[in-house]
């Protein structure tokens, strides 16, 4: 059970445990799901249509993007921005689950609400990811950088990244596309959350006793079909918060085609719609949902499996 059950008193773990499961569960999952989104992140900056047809555009679909950026970059490439990736995932993780936790169990003790319903952990779910957010989005930012950048490198290593940005850009710089992150994280989050939750009750309902006793096949189906709904309710946001993150990067973007300047949020929502159509706020789409689809299944299966294991050492302990 992910958040608060108040009929599971003696399954509950500790808060310590609860991070550990959350930031191990997306330590696992970035390392499965890099390249897709260094596929996902290329086609997001791409002003130029993904589609064969435009003799500008570099990427056009997922295979061929996939091949293009092996031929030109090599297998690393698919790892661009990989360390502090992996810092965002460790970091994201251990905050949004514990902060889940923290909150379901204060909507259970401190109000009238059912800490399992669908729009309490909608609620609860946003609040996490909020606060996550919040903590680690400078990491985010680089992350960005790293993935969208080709050959040759603007910045060489971590640190050379984060003094090149502080110098150049100034402190503001790591909190780029902040805004729409937080108005897109909020709903993202809490769909994730509470779709997880109601779609194990329909498994339930749906599956035969005997189909329901593996519990980690339904938490990762469950999970995949949280993620994949999640991110098509809220995909553009996503979208414009990758154009603002590379904001002042241009230099580096020149070889991939085509770049913008964005203003503001609304100013970069107006760019696109002017100059891409409505079509332009869902590039990159297709790969975004396969990766929301295995990395919110697996780091549902992978925190579910930990929190077990914790609890089954508790037990053999006691």
């Amino acid at each position: 059970m992910v958040g608060y059950d108040p009929q599971a008193d003696g399954r509950n773990i500790s808060s310590s445990e609860v991070a550990v499961a959350g930031s191990v569960s997306g330590l696992v999952t970035r390392v499965m799901i890099s390249p897709l989104d260094v596929i996902k992140i290329r086609f997001q900056l791409q002003i130029e249509r993904l589609s064969r047809s435009d003799p500008g555009a570099k990427y056009h679909g997922i295979l061929q993007a996939a091949r293009q950026i092996l031929l030109e970059e090599g297998p690393t490439a698919f790892w661009k921005g990989h360390i502090p990736a992996q810092l965002l995932s460790i970091g994201y993780g251990a905050v949004q689950f514990l902060s889940f936790e923290l909150l379901t169990e204060l909507v259970h003790r401190a109000s009238k609400y059912d800490a399992r319903d669908f729009s309490v952990h909608f609620v609860c779910g946003g609040l996490s990811a909020s606060t996550a957010t919040l903590a680690v989005h400078p990491v985010d930012v680089l992350r960005t950088r790293f993935a969208a950048q080709g050959e040759p490198k603007v910045y060489k290593t971590l640190r050379d990244a984060v003094v090149t940005m502080y110098r150049t850009e100034g402190p503001l710089v790591f909190y780029k596309g902040l805004n729409p992150t937080l108005i897109a994280i909020f709903p993202y989050a809490g769909f994730q959350f509470s779709f997880y939750n109601a779609l194990k009750h329909v498994h339930e309902w749906v599956m035969p006793a005997e189909g329901r006793k593996n519990e980690n096949l339904k938490n990762l189906l469950c999970g995949s079909g949280a993620g994949v709904i999640s991110k098509a309710l809220t995909y553009p946001l996503d979208l414009f918060k990758k154009r603002l993150q590379v904001g002042g990067f241009e230099q580096a973007r020149a070889s991939f085609g085509q770049v913008r300047s964005y203003k503001g949020l609304l100013d970069c929502a107006r760019q696109v719609l002017r100059e891409e159509g409505p079509r332009g706020f869902f590039k990159g789409l297709s790969p975004s949902l396969l990766k929301a689809a295995l990395s919110t299944g697996f780091v549902f299966f992978w925190y579910e499996l930990f929190c077990n294991l914790f609890h089954h050492m508790k037990k053999a302990d006691s």
